[in-house]
């Protein structure tokens, strides 16, 4: 029974759901870091956190419900 209880654990980490959320959110975030006008640094790795959230995303729509 305890290996069953642990893969169910390892199963409840990789559900969709919060992960697709976060990709979302780092996504949303790079675009926000491109668009604004103040500071060189998060223009600078705007393109790198979109980039993230997207190959992110991409894996993350293939884990179980």
């Amino acid at each position: 029974m305890a290996a069953g209880a642990s893969a169910q654990g390892g199963r409840r980490i990789l559900r969709r759901g919060p992960w697709e959320l976060l990709a979302t959110v780092l996504i949303g975030l790079g675009v926000v870091m491109l668009m604004q006008p103040f500071a060189m640094a998060l223009f600078t790795y705007s393109f790198i956190t979109i980039l993230t959230g997207t190959v992110m995303f991409i894996i993350v729509s293939h884990f179980p419900e």
